[in-house]
Order: structure tokens, then C-alpha cells, then sequence
């Protein structure tokens, strides 16, 4: 294989598999199945990443100035990573609301984790918490994924607004370095991985000094991923998605097809070739896309991540991402252990 072949990404397994959402907000405080671990394995794929609400495991749901911990929420992860060892299947921790921030609106934070020392050191606090309770288990079975998705960035010295309170690059850098810093206190070979700046878009070459790898997303074009999503405003609005030539922002503008895909990983694919791990936490298309579109948009995702070596995890499993029980209007499905499976979007993703 010559240099101009070599897969670009060369520090982490090309893990496959899905996001598993029972504990993902302050509404959805449920127990993760067993029966969903062994049959990701035994349709065989390796990985699962479980995106969490930090507020689920506090006492009380809203204070997080004592910290007092309820551990039987703490026990629900347990059991989780236990079934991955159990499955053969890499767990992912990802804590989708962090002390400080979310992407998810649901809960305001009453501190920016971008800026506000507290609810850094909150932030650090419950990492520790995590490294230290997961001591021993090696990095080829169990990742931490710091915080779901952080903003775009605001260029230094431009005006504050929005989600993500005014995060600069150089904010990201800092929060991302104590956080690894406080779990590497208490667990050293802790595999930690960071997501990428503007909601997981834009690759951060400024982290590579702290050790972390990287996890992109597969939500690009949106007018793809997100029409007619209830929690995507205006994508009601937006005309029927094709492919090629979705819109990349949803319902006009700049046109995507293969091409413009390309150029979007190759930038993740020059971070990885400066051997930083990368990976691909979420991925897919609400079940509102005609099925079609899905699959030949997903095809060329998938086939140049796959050029890249770069794994992925799809959003979700179980739901309206994903491959079983999507309620896809436009799907012949199967009946599969008591589940609605769609056989077609499960042989492309094996494929890749």
C-alpha cells in the first residue's frame, strides 16, 4: 500500500454501531436493555456510545453545589458497561448535558461552562468521578466522550450570543485540557475523546496537545438529516430532500452532493494523518426523508469514512434514526426479535 492509499485514520479501532438514548435528558430517565447490546453483537457491529444527562445522577435534579450523588442512576451505567464486555462491544460515555452546557434547550444551565469557573470545576468533578469509578477497565473496552456537540466558536474578541454563551476556540482548549487532566489523575490510560467545534463539524487541530481523540458527525446536509424534525425549527418549511443536491443548511443555499462531502471529511482526514484519533459519534437521517435519498446519501458517507478508517455510530438504534422501528412511511419492513427492522439501511450499513 503506497503513502497516498494509507487510511488516514490509524489511532483508534474503525468501531461501527449506535447511540443508545435512554439517559440522554432530564425526560428521559430510563434503563438501558440488555437485549439492545446483544443484538447490536449479533448483527455485528462493535460499539455502542450512550450520550447521559449529568442531572440524572444528582440528587434532587437541579443542584449541583453539594454534589450528592444518586448512585442508583450511576448503577444503570454500570450495568451498561458490564453488558459491553458481556457483548464484545466498546462503550462510548458521552455526557450529552455537562455541567455548564447542552445542546439540548430542555434545562437552562445556570452557568456557562465556556466561562464560568464554577461549573468548570463541576465539569472536571464528575469526570474524575467517572475515571475513577471505571479505574481498571482498559480503553479498548470504555471511552469518554467530554460534551456533546459545543458551539461554533466565536471569533476572540467578537460579540457574545447564543448557545454557546460567547465559547471561543481557546475556551474549548482550556475546558477540554482540565478535563483530561482530571480524569488522567485518576485513571491515566483513559481513552478521552473530544467532539469537534460548531456542533461537531469543525476538526480541532488546536487539542492535539492534549491527548484527546476526535469524533465528527454524519448529519451534513441537513435539509438530508433533518427534515421535517420537530425539534429542527423551519425544517417544516424546507422542500423535499434529494441526493445528489440537498441543501446543505435545509431549505436553500449552497447545494451538496458527493463533491462537497469529500471536502468536508477531507479536513478530518488531514487531522487524523497528524495521528489523532478520530472517530464518528452520530450520524443519519430523521425518518421524515424519503428512504431512498437516505440510502444513496448514506452510501457516500459512509464509503468515505470508511476511506478515511474512520468508525461511526449512528443516531439511534431504536427510533426514529434508526434500524429498527423507525415508523418510516416508505419501508418494507421485517419482523426481527419483536421489532420492526429495516433490512435495507442494516445491508448498507454492514457493507461499510
Amino acid at each position: 500500500m503506497n503513502a497516498r492509499n494509507k487510511p488516514a485514520q490509524t489511532v483508534l479501532p474503525r468501531w461501527r454501531g449506535f447511540n443508545l438514548t435512554e439517559m440522554m435528558s432530564v425526560k428521559s430517565d430510563k434503563e438501558f436493555l440488555e437485549d439492545d447490546f446483544r443484538m447490536i453483537s449479533d448483527l455485528g457491529f462493535d460499539f455502542v456510545r450512550l450520550p447521559l444527562c449529568y442531572l440524572l445522577w444528582l440528587e434532587g435534579r437541579t443542584d449541583d453545589d453539594a454534589f450528592r450523588i444518586h448512585q442508583p442512576t450511576l448503577e444503570k451505567i454500570d450495568r451498561a458497561v458490564e453488558w459491553g464486555r458481556k457483548y464484545g462491544l466498546h462503550v462510548c460515555i458521552s455526557f450529552h448535558r455537562a455541567p455548564g452546557y447542552s445542546v439540548n434547550p430542555e434545562v437552562a444551565e445556570k452557568r456557562c461552562l465556556w466561562k464560568d469557573a464554577a461549573a468548570l470545576e463541576s465539569f472536571c468533578r464528575h469526570w474524575a468521578m467517572f475515571a475513577e469509578r471505571y479505574r481498571g477497565i482498559p480503553s479498548e473496552r470504555l471511552s469518554f466522550n467530554l460534551v456533546n456537540e459545543p458551539p461554533r466558536p466565536r471569533p476572540a474578541g467578537a460579540a457574545a450570543a447564543g448557545n454557546g454563551s460567547g465559547m471561543t476556540r481557546e475556551d474549548y482548549r482550556r475546558v477540554v485540557a482540565a478535563a483530561a487532566s482530571a480524569i488522567r489523575d485518576k485513571d491515566p490510560e483513559r481513552l478521552i475523546v473530544a467532539d469537534g467545534a460548531d456542533y461537531g463539524n469543525e476538526p480541532c487541530p488546536e487539542l492535539a496537545e492534549t491527548g484527546v481523540a476526535q469524533s465528527c458527525r454524519a448529519y451534513l446536509p441537513f435539509q438530508i438529516s433533518h427534515y421535517q424534525a420537530s425539534w429542527f425549527k423551519g425544517s417544516d418549511k424546507w422542500p423535499p430532500p434529494v441526493w445528489p443536491g440537498a441543501f446543505r443548511n435545509g431549505g436553500s443555499g449552497e447545494k451538496w452532493s458527493r463533491k462537497e462531502l469529500e471536502a468536508h471529511y477531507a479536513r478530518w482526514g488531514e487531522l487524523a494523518s497528524k495521528e489523532i484519533g478520530v472517530h464518528c459519534g452520530e450520524g443519519g437521517a430523521w425518518n421524515r426523508t424519503p428512504h431512498d435519498v437516505v440510502l444513496r446519501w448514506l452510501a457516500d458517507v459512509l464509503d468515505i469514512l470508511k476511506g478515511l478508517n474512520i468508525g461511526w455510530a449512528m443516531w439511534n438504534f431504536r427510533g426514529g434514526f434508526g434500524i429498527l422501528d423507525s415508523n418510516r412511511q416508505d419501508v418494507r419492513y421485517e419482523e426481527w426479535h419483536g421489532h420492526m427492522l429495516d433490512g435495507e439501511l442494516l445491508s448498507l450499513l454492514r457493507k461499510y
